[in-house]
This record gives C-alpha cells, structure tokens and sequence, in this order.
C-alpha cells in the first residue's frame, strides 16, 4: 500500500544507479549501459588528419549508388605538390583558416559578441590539430578530378569582413587533373552562420567528363565542453522527408550497425554536438548518395556525393550548397532549412518540451535575463499544475494524520499480514484516504519536468548567460554550491512534511536522499538546480499551505 515510497525507492535506485555510470564515463571509464566509443590516444602520436608534413589523409570517398548505406575508404595516394599554406580569413561572426590543401575550411571559430541579453559566443568549431580534427571539405569523384588532396590556389581579393561590406567572398583555384579545373568559392554573410559555398567545374579538356561532387564532414569523437555528469549527444546525423532526423552514434559506426536513408533529393547532414553543430546543405531537388563511414581508428565523416552534369569540353557547371556552422539556436535554425531545428535535440520528449522552450523564449523576451525566466517558467508550471499538486498534498496531509494508526495496526497483526492488510484498507475507506492519491498527480507531472530539464540542457541560449550576483553563467555549475546547498535544504524540508515511513530503517533513509540527490546537483549547470530550488520551495510553500488549512478545518469541526 505504500505506492509512494516504493516510488520514491525506484527513483533513489536508478538516481544512484546512472550517477555511478555517469562517475565511471566522466573518468574515461567503460559505461555499464552505452559503449564508450573513445578509444585512448597514445601519447606522442599524431591523431590523423594533423597537419604534420606527409601525414595529410588520402582517403576519399568511393563510388555511391542509391542502395547502399555505407562505403568503403579509397586508397588513393596525394600528389606531390606544391606545399600547402593556411589562408586566414574574419567577418563579424567568424575567425578562421582555409587550406589550400583542397580548399578546405580547417579551422572555424564563432567570434560573435553578445547584445547583453543573449551570450557571447566564443568557441573553435572546426580544427585542424594533432590532437583534434574536425573538418568541411569538398571534391571530385569520377576520374582523377581535383579533390580534397590537391594544393589550390588563392584568388587575389579581401579577406576580412570590413566597413560596410555585407558579404565576403573567398576562392580557391585547383590544378587541372583529368582535363578539369576548380574554381571554389566560399561566400560569408554579415550576421549569418551560413556560409554559400559555390563549385564551379571547368572542362578544359578535351572529351566530355560527368563527375561526382562529394561534401563531407570529418572528425574525431573527442568530447567537447558539456556539464558534467550530463551527457548529450555527439556524432553524425541525417535528415530527409522520408525519414526525418537520424542520429548515428560513433558506437554504431563501429560496429557496422549505422542506420539511415542511403539516398534522397532532399535534407541535409550534420555533426551535432552540445550547443553546436554543422550541416551541408545541398540545392533542394538535387540528386544525391549518402555516406556515413569510419575511415580511421579515430576519424569518422558522413556526406554526400551529388552527380553533376555530362560536361561538354570548354563547358563549366556551377554546383551550389549552403554550410552552416553555429549554435543551436532554434528559430534561426528553422529559418536555414527544413528540420535543421531537430539538432538541437530533446530526444523523446521533443513533443512537450519544444512548446516549453518557446514559453521560455517568450517570457525572456520581455524580462530579459534567463535566469529571471526560468523561475517565471517554473512559477507558471506550477501554477497550471495546481490543483493536480494540491490533490497530492491533501492525499498526504490524510496519510500523515493516520500514520500513528497505521502503526499501531502494523504492530498488532504484524504476524498476520492478511488481517493487516485488511484492518488497513479498513482504516483508509473509513478515512475516505486514498493510498494512491499522493503519487499519481506527481506522476503526470513527470514528463513536464523531464522535458523541462533538456530544454535548459540543451539551450545554447544558456551558454555564459548570467543569473544574479555570483551566478555568471548558467550552463554551468554554480561556484559557490550555494544553489545545490539550497537544494539539499528544500528536499529535507520536503521530506520532514511528508508522511514518516512506519519503519525506522526507511525513515532514516528518506532523511538520507536530499543528501544523495544533493551531491549530482554539485555539478549540474546552475539553470538546471535554479529550475529544481524554484519548484521544491513552490512545492513546500503549496504544501504547507494546505497542511495548515486543512489542520485548522479539523479542529473546526
């Protein structure tokens, strides 16, 4: 009969349980329920794709058709050519390096500063390091056409975003290989994280030639900055109208078990990771292959290949596709593409806590702080749920008021436990109690609160923004632990109005979970324990309240 506290038992069980995984991957350690996909790098070895002489990766990508999922590594060996220079380039949103090794963009750092009310953005998407690598890169397939391995050359012209100028355009010129030249140009927009990159295929030749145009991203599955204890997800993902948004864990890649739509003339592909992400996207109707592979111990990608065109000789063919690189801002990733906005990923409860992002999003656009407008969420949340939490409270305050008779009969047929159960049923119908009363409106409010937790999880919109006093950034824990103290304080006020539990060793259990609950909060980012200290002191003001009131209508009677 006692529903509530075996709820609670199982919510303190799975609590320790994924704490103590969490503990064990946070240390490098294998997870007891999702594979670690991070081998361990050996010191003093470059990683691949680092820009050490001679190590330059060769591997492009093989011949597609629409009925396969996955492809196997080229073996093709680079040219020897001229030496490779790194061409520095700035706008008001981006600072970066492209390659004249394949004209690819290998480093790409968000620069944006913010208006007050959003956060600053200050983060190195793409790299090109011996200890990490994560790339957008381009190229030819379909005969020894210039790709991501051939040395490019600059075309004279402004790299930095200045005065007035609303765009800046930057091209790269390939060597002739196979009868083909490439002329690739990327173009950046004052304000915008979409980057258009145009192809244009010269025939110089002398036979027509029909490539294939391959867009990719690389990278390692080396862990980027997320709160500790929290883990979200990063690796490849792919979306199409057939199938929508597919994630692609490192782990599946591995084992061959990667899942997706091999073929589409829609969508785009990504590699999402916490707060950001990047994404080519390929003209809407455009024919293409879809590729997501492991090409090395620690390099993945995923792309596409998109035929182009019989090219007559003296003919050129212009191939254009849109790179975003940039937060996981949700209504400016509605307006790049078609699903885009699923990156920034809620998982299962994506349903409710979108609608809950955008309440968000609309109390702070007339409070302007964040912090301000979580405690107004939650202060809203639980308000709608009021009568559903004051039909709890009441269940518990009868429960509380008949737990010394419930005691008693516990003591007295504690060697029949069938009469036990009876005299207890007894007690609760003539009490008009309701065992169950107490945990099913918590319950229907569950799915609220978990959904609300990975919209602050996720919301980049959180990222350095601040609260109060010492509180400068809620994407991270609180450096003075005064929040998770705070915490701790509310959940052992909350238990103490609770019903004592009959049995001595339970009891001192219950005054022991807001200590375990308490020690995650530690490390959770400030936003998510500011949310949970709003709603337990809500919840004790509420219970409280309703405590009294039906105290003061008993004496009454």
């Amino acid at each position: 009969m006692d529903i509530k506290r075996t709820v609670l038992w199982v919510i303190f069980f799975m609590s320790a349980v994924m704490l103590f995984d969490n503990w064990q991957r946070d240390h490098g350690r294998p997870s007891m329920f999702f594979p670690n996909a991070v081998p361990t790098k050996t010191a003093g070895t470059a990683a691949p794709g680092s820009s050490t002489p001679g190590t330059q990766p060769a591997d492009l990508p093989a011949a597609t058709s629409g009925a396969t999922a996955a492809v196997a590594p080229g073996t093709a060996t680079p040219p020897a050519t001229a030496a490779a220079q790194l061409v520095k380039f700035s706008t008001d949103v981006y600072a970066g390096e492209i390659d004249t090794r394949g004209g690819t963009l290998s480093k790409l750092s968000l620069v944006k500063e913010g208006d007050g009310k959003q956060p600053d953005l200050y983060i190195t998407l793409f790299d090109h390091t011996p200890t990490h690598t994560y790339l957008a890169r381009t190229g030819l397939l379909g005969g020894d056409f210039p790709n991501h391995n051939d040395v490019f050359t600059p075309v004279p012209g402004q790299t930095s975003l200045s005065g007035d100028a609303k765009t800046l355009s930057i091209a790269f010129e390939s060597p002739v290989k196979g009868g083909v030249k490439v002329v690739k140009t990327y173009t950046f927009t004052r304000g915008s994280y979409v980057i258009n990159v145009d192809t244009k295929i010269e025939n110089v030749g002398s036979a027509p030639v029909t490539p294939k145009l391959y867009m990719e991203l690389v990278r390692d599955n080396t862990p980027v900055e997320t709160p500790r204890f929290s883990h979200t997800f990063i690796g490849p993902a792919v979306y199409t109208d057939q199938k929508h948004f597919q994630k692609i864990d490192f782990s599946d890649i591995d084992k061959n078990k990667a899942t997706f739509e091999p073929s589409a003339d829609n969508g785009w592909i990504a590699m999402v990771q916490h707060y950001f992400a990047s994404a080519w996207i390929p003209q809407q109707g455009a024919k293409r292959d879809i590729y997501v592979q492991k090409i090395d111990p620690l390099l993945y990608r995923v792309g596409v290949q998109q035929p182009v065109q019989t090219i007559a000789p003296g003919q050129s063919v212009d191939v254009k596709a849109r790179l975003f690189a940039g937060p996981e801002e949700e209504r400016m990733l509605e307006g790049v593409a078609p699903g885009l906005e699923l990156v920034k990923d809620y998982g299962m409860v994506t349903i409710i806590a979108k609608p809950l992002f955008w309440l968000l999003e609309k109390i702070h656009s007339y409070v302007g702080n964040w912090g301000w407008s979580i405690v107004l969420l939650t202060l809203l949340i639980k308000a709608v749920f009021f009568p559903l939490s004051a039909a709890s409270y009441k269940s518990m305050a009868r429960m509380k008021a008949i737990t010394p008779r419930m005691q008693q009969l516990r003591e007295r047929f504690k060697s029949d436990p069938q009469k036990m159960n009876a005299a207890l049923m007894e007690l609760y119908k003539t009490e008009k109690v309701n065992p169950f009363g107490g945990c099913l409106p918590v319950v229907v409010q569950i799915p609220v609160f978990i959904s609300l937790y990975w919209v602050l999880l996720s919301s980049v919109e959180m990222r350095g923004a601040p609260w109060i006093g010492w509180i400068h950034d809620l994407s991270q824990q609180d450096p003075y632990f005064i929040l998770p103290v705070l915490m701790a304080v509310s959940m052992f006020l909350q238990t103490k109005l609770n019903p004592t539990p009959p049995d001595p060793v339970q009891a001192k259990m219950m005054m022991f979970m807001p200590l375990a609950f308490s020690v995650m909060f530690f490390f959770f980012p400030s936003g998510l324990v500011l949310y949970y200290v709003v709603n337990n002191v809500l919840s004790i003001a509420q219970q409280y309240y309703i405590t009294r009131m039906m105290g003061a209508k008993k004496k009454a009677a």
